[in-house]
């Protein structure tokens, strides 16, 4: 990502903006598109500053809705924060889809911004991570399958459309996509599938949009310090799907019931 002089000025005001509440597109003309804040106020920005912000993962959009990514948080602060802050943006990790094989698609992502790498990085009382690795594996594999299958909504949008009725749907239909990227949505849909409806919409929020624990706990109404609980427990569930216990530790057979006093005999 490159954002300098005019380009970065934009970049910042757009954030600054939705970091204080969503906003909704109202308008697009001569290039320029205006934001009406939920929380009260407008501005107008340039569409290509916009796409830029939501092409990069600042902002998504939701439902018509812009709305400031985790990501565009720390973006915005390492803005703020001065050229060393703002070098973290580049130190990216490039991530081969699953199975490693030669050509496979890739993916591309900034690990800094991961809430399982914080999680990782962070230790309890006794010294131990916060999360496994094993946790912390499965949590990045979904991310992987739900960046490449293309979960996201579109980047790019056709900003004209706005307010005229029609469609901005575009480039990411069934049809027109990649083998790739089909595979990875069957992906993630079995894996959310064998977690279950109770614990995918955490995996899904901190593991694909990057929402930190006390976003989710806000979002969702749970108590203080309830996420990080349930998150563990879903990495849990997920790990198991990604790496299925043994059949013999599964379903241990039971060989002989005895009492209390039983001591078995060995066979001549």
């Amino acid at each position: 990502m490159s954002v300098r002089g005019k380009s970065a000025t934009g970049v910042r005001r757009v954030l600054c903006f939705l970091a204080k509440a969503a906003a909704e597109p109202a308008t697009a003309d001569n290039g320029k598109m205006t934001l009406e804040s939920a929380g009260g106020g407008a501005i107008s920005i340039g569409t290509a500053v916009l796409d830029h912000v939501l092409r990069e993962g600042l902002a998504r959009s939701a439902d018509g809705t812009l709305i400031i990514t985790d990501a565009g948080r720390a973006f915005l602060r390492r803005l703020d924060g001065g050229a060393d802050a703002f070098a973290a943006q580049h130190r990216l990790e490039t991530l081969a889809a699953p199975g490693n094989r030669p050509g496979a698609a890739r993916v591309r992502r900034n690990e800094a911004e991961s809430p399982l790498g914080l999680l990782r990085r962070r230790r309890d009382s006794s010294g131990a991570p916060l999360i496994s690795e094993a946790a912390f594996k499965a949590g990045e594999q979904l991310r992987n399958d739900y960046t490449l299958g293309s979960f996201m909504p579109p980047l790019g949008a056709n900003w004209s459309a706005v307010g005229s009725g029609a469609s901005c749907r575009s480039g990411n239909g069934v049809l027109e996509m990649t083998d790739a990227a089909l595979a990875a949505r069957q992906r993630v849909e079995r894996a959310l599938d064998a977690v279950g409806p109770e614990l995918s919409g955490v995996l899904v929020d901190v593991c694909c949009f990057l929402k930190g624990l006390e976003v989710v706990e806000r979002e969702r109404q749970w108590p203080v310090r309830s996420a990080k609980l349930i998150l563990k427990t879903a990495l849990a569930a997920l790990d198991r799907h990604y790496c299925p216990p043994s059949p013999a530790r599964r379903n241990p057979r039971i060989i002989h019931w005895g009492a209390g006093d039983y001591r078995p005999t060995l066979a001549r």
